[in-house]
């Protein structure tokens, strides 16, 4: 087993020497790394079989340190960085060269979050360097959600886990990029698309794209189950096409009573998105424990964090 541990000392030291440690966020356990060290930013795509010319995110503890690594900020971001920081957004800049190709997969921009968890940003503070940090899963996998989701895909690959409990949000941060001074989404998130338009008007979505993509998270499986898993509008349709089979089902709020059902999971019996949101992957590394046939997953209503939702399912199910 590796080493669950809430010993924020023992990770910066493990940190200061080249290693990996898993980090908690609000959003979902991350793989870091220190961003200067080569052999570090090597083992993080190692050890997930990530492709090199996906991007990574690089994580800091205040807005201040920005400068170091930025070369320009926008006046929407530093807008968007006073508002939604510490918190589950990622802004995608134009980089100075002291941020590492390796980090960036070669590109001019680097992605930059400071992520809202006490426990990871003690110990940012505790750094001289910031992190690199991606989803704490090897690639195409399911994002982990606590702990021991981490320990599970790991094991002893990984010297250690900091543990700060379950993720509050549940998926991955909202990236935005600005693409010739225009705000872009990259990647629907944690932060809804009307609650960041709210704040700088109209954004455009551009949300996939297979090769070298701009931004991490574009790539279009993604966050997937080992189960077979389909993303349907009529449920009781899908499940009458599929009876006789051992079926788990993902639902909203709905309650699905069927006998070719062996699990079933309701995400929000209140019909709350960032209730059902914040319990998505834990309900998919449920589900895939079980030796179904199928994961029968219902769309979710397309609008505000439900879009994020959606997103991910898709990627779950291509």
């Amino acid at each position: 087993m590796s080493h669950i541990s809430t010993d924020i000392e023992q990770a910066a030291e493990l940190l200061r020497n080249d290693e990996l440690v898993a980090i908690p966020t609000e959003t979902v356990y991350g793989l870091a790394g220190n961003i200067f060290s080569e052999s570090a930013i090597r083992k993080i795509f190692e050890l997930k079989q990530r492709p090199l010319f996906n991007p990574l995110i690089v994580h800091i503890h205040s807005i201040e340190q920005l400068d170091s690594f930025v070369a320009e900020i926008p006046d929407q971001a530093k807008k968007l960085a006073n508002h939604f920081w510490p918190g589950a957004l990622t802004m995608v800049l134009k980089k100075k060269s002291i941020v590492p190709d390796l980090v960036t997969a070669g590109k001019s921009t680097v992605a930059v979050r400071m992520p809202n968890h006490p426990v990871t940003l003690a110990l940012l503070k505790e750094l001289s360097f910031p992190l690199a940090a991606p989803s704490a899963n090897p690639f195409g996998r399911i994002s982990p959600t606590c702990a021991e989701h981490v320990d599970g895909y790991f094991g002893t690959e990984l010297k250690m886990v900091l543990d700060g409990g379950d993720c509050q949000k549940g998926i991955e941060s909202t990236i935005i990029g600005f693409e010739n001074g225009e705000p872009t989404i990259y990647r629907l998130g944690s932060i809804s698309q009307e609650e960041i338009e709210g704040l700088i008007g109209p954004i455009t979505v551009k949300n996939k794209k297979e090769n070298a993509p701009d931004a991490p998270g574009m790539l279009s499986r993604h966050y997937a189950p080992n189960t077979k898993t389909i993303l349907v509008e009529d449920l009781n349709q899908s499940i009458l096409e599929h009876t006789g089979k051992r079926i788990g089902s993902l639902t909203f709020d709905q309650v699905v009573d069927h006998e070719s059902i062996q699990h079933a999971i309701i995400l929000s019996q209140d019909s709350d998105l960032s209730e059902a949101m914040s319990r998505l992957y834990a309900a998919l590394h449920e589900l895939d424990k079980y030796n179904l046939d199928i994961i029968i997953a219902q769309k979710f209503p397309e609008i505000g964090l439900g879009k994020s939702i959606n997103d991910r399912l898709e990627r779950a199910t291509k």
